[in-house]
């Protein structure tokens, strides 16, 4: 996939978009040094990753309708959440993505999944960390500095604060996010406690 290409398509989202992207990106290279990943992948990767999220809930459903990507009833309800399964495939489709580490980092950097690399967590927290989110995750220091020591103790505490607020607010949870969560718990080798929140 040429990054030229990439960047074209990025320079063509709204400002505000463009610039959470490239704080993404930042934030991505700091991680892929931190954690001995390819740099320029990662950052690529991050680049790539919103491609799609300026398209309306009705373009998100027929985009991924036609290309034959599931959709459950939470993506039905919250097509939002499609933007990086269509994002995927439009690289793919249209942009010469062959790189299947690329392909799933923005496949999954909304949900989060269990069969992630390296590369896909970077994409993922980093997507995360954005400094311009902490009104919505006012937990995200933290965040920051468990992923900078270990990337699945970060998504498994980011997952974890996220669906306990959902449901605290009556809302949808995608059912990857807790299966990704609940595999990363089972992993860590640490019980849940009683309400399912991690120390």
């Amino acid at each position: 996939m040429d990054p030229a290409a990439v960047q074209r398509r990025v320079d063509r989202l709204p400002a505000g978009l463009q610039a959470h992207i490239h704080r993404v990106v930042e934030i991505a290279r700091e991680l892929a040094v931190c954690h001995g990943i390819n740099q320029e992948q990662a950052a690529l990767a991050a680049l790539a990753h919103d491609v799609a999220r300026a398209m309306t809930d009705g373009e998100l459903l027929r985009r991924a309708a036609g290309m034959g990507l599931p959709i459950g009833v939470v993506d039905r309800r919250v097509p939002i959440l499609l933007h990086g399964p269509v994002g995927a495939e439009i690289l793919q489709q249209e942009a010469g993505l062959t790189d299947i580490s690329i392909y799933k980092a923005v496949y999954w950097h909304t949900t989060a999944n269990p069969d992630l690399d390296e590369l896909g967590k970077v994409v993922f927290i980093a997507d995360k960390l954005d400094p311009a989110k902490i009104d919505s995750y006012p937990y995200l220091p933290q965040i920051r500095q468990m992923a900078f020591q270990d990337l699945d103790r970060a998504i498994l505490h980011f997952l974890t604060r996220q669906a306990m607020d959902r449901l605290n607010r009556g809302e949808l949870v995608h059912p990857v996010m807790v299966e990704t969560r609940n595999a990363l718990l089972a992993a860590s080798g640490v019980p849940a406690n009683p309400t399912g929140a991690v120390e």
